[in-house]
């Protein structure tokens, strides 16, 4: 059985959101607050429309895409006002997964082949308006994708044994039995449109209706039952917290059966707290959610290993980690180096946030982007010819300096190291 996906959409215009491609009437004039919403309440992906008819809106619409990629843990796809290579470029460099291609535009249908190549083709999907256009350019979408966008509510069985391309169906009903009706279809991976989007949609709930449906949706699936777990004398077994991208250890904190399962179906941390005998949601009260990424269990299996995405602080004091008090250790502490370079660009962002007097950063950022620019050309030149010579000493303080003067324009961009993080890892 394939697993199902509900995908809330948002169509922007003019840096608002809007109800549907055809209806300009607003939904919410936060768009970011809006996608940060659906990723928190259980939604599996989202897809964003940019309905621009300019350079300047879609730049615009580019920017919030790029803000939406920092506040949700969910896949984004992204498309719209598509009409050259670079605008491809574009939607995918500000963290959507895929670009969407409309093929009912002639302009996409040249571009494919394209873009395919020079980005891969995992990158790319296209939508549709109709069947037509799915038979006559089958074999360049075939080629060219990996997931279609079905833009109407339509006979599915008419795509069955056509393409085992993956395919999600945006329509405007409202109907439950007709949602349940498209998740039903073999072809289909996911759902999106009206009812998905809905502001007061809870995806969890709702998956629950389609697991009795007899539909598989997309969450966490535990190969082990909780009674395979060893349990401390009060039926509860601990759990180490740990950052998926730094492995920093966060905090330590305990899970009951109920909290074990709300875990693995939200993908939300939840745990017992044993001063209050009861659940608790991880940021339910201060925003600092911590996102499943993997549950692990040691050898005994007596103690979990959560490997998280913390949003914010994980200690109640406001720390980053509950383990900010050194009692034994050396001088010399081993560095992770994502933590190195978030800490330098973190020290540069504040700077420019509260310039402090006599900083050489701020005088970068006084004198513009031209003067950045023009410091980073020199360090790579600097770079070159350090290569040249026999000590690589030189070379490392080179590449340091360079690195400094990059972080300046990253700060000076609104680019930051997640940004680029994510960038590598999806090449």
């Amino acid at each position: 059985m394939s697993y199902k996906r509900l995908t809330p959409c948002i169509f922007v215009e003019d840096g608002k959101a809007v109800k549907w491609f055809d209806d300009p009437t607003p939904v919410s004039d936060d768009v970011v607050g809006l996608a940060k919403h659906y990723s928190e309440k259980g939604a599996d992906e989202l897809i964003v429309f940019d309905l621009s008819d300019s350079d300047e809106g879609h730049d615009e619409s580019i920017d919030l895409i790029r803000k939406i990629n920092r506040v949700i843990s969910i896949p984004m796809i992204a498309g719209g006002n598509i009409r050259r290579t670079e605008d491809v470029k574009k939607f995918l460099y500000a963290g959507a997964k895929r670009a969407i291609l409309n093929f009912s535009k002639q302009i996409s249908i040249d571009l494919i082949k394209e873009v395919a190549e020079r980005f891969g083709k995992e990158r790319i999907a296209v939508s549709l308006n109709d069947f037509d256009t799915l038979f006559k350019q089958l074999h360049l979408i075939e080629e060219c994708s990996t997931e279609i966008v079905f833009m109407h509510r339509l006979d599915l069985n008419s795509v069955i044994n056509v393409t085992e391309i993956p395919c999600v169906v945006l329509t405007d009903t409202m109907e439950q039995s007709e949602i349940l009706r498209i998740l039903r279809s073999d072809s289909v991976r996911g759902v999106s449109g009206m009812f998905v989007s809905s502001l007061n949609m809870d995806f969890n709930e709702f998956k629950n209706i389609c697991a009795d449906a007899g539909i598989q949706m997309t969450s966490f699936e535990s190969i082990l039952e909780f009674s395979d777990l060893k349990l401390n004398e009060s039926g509860l077994i601990p759990v180490v917290v740990q950052d998926y991208k730094t492995n920093e250890v966060l905090m330590v904190a305990y899970m009951n059966e109920e909290a074990f399962d709300n875990t693995v179906k939200t993908g939300r941390m939840t745990y017992y707290s044993r001063s209050r005998k009861c659940q608790w949601v991880k940021g339910e009260t201060s925003g600092h959610y911590q996102y499943v990424r993997a549950l692990c269990v040691d050898c005994d299996k007596d103690t979990i290993l959560a490997k998280v995405e913390q949003v914010g602080a994980a200690c109640h004091t406001g720390n980053r980690t509950c383990f900010y008090t050194t009692i034994v250790g050396t001088e010399r502490d081993a560095k992770n180096p994502l933590q190195v370079f978030e800490s330098v660009y973190d020290t540069i962002t504040d700077r420019r946030e509260h310039p402090k007097a006599g900083s050489y950063t701020n005088y970068l950022f006084e004198k513009g982007l031209d003067k950045i620019l023009k410091k980073v050309g020199e360090e790579a030149t600097e770079i070159v010819i350090a290569a040249k010579n026999p000590n690589p000493e030189e070379v490392k303080y080179e590449i340091a300096d360079f690195l400094y003067h990059v972080m300046v324009l990253m700060a000076e961009r609104g680019v930051t190291w997640e940004d680029i993080t994510k960038e590598l890892a999806d090449r």
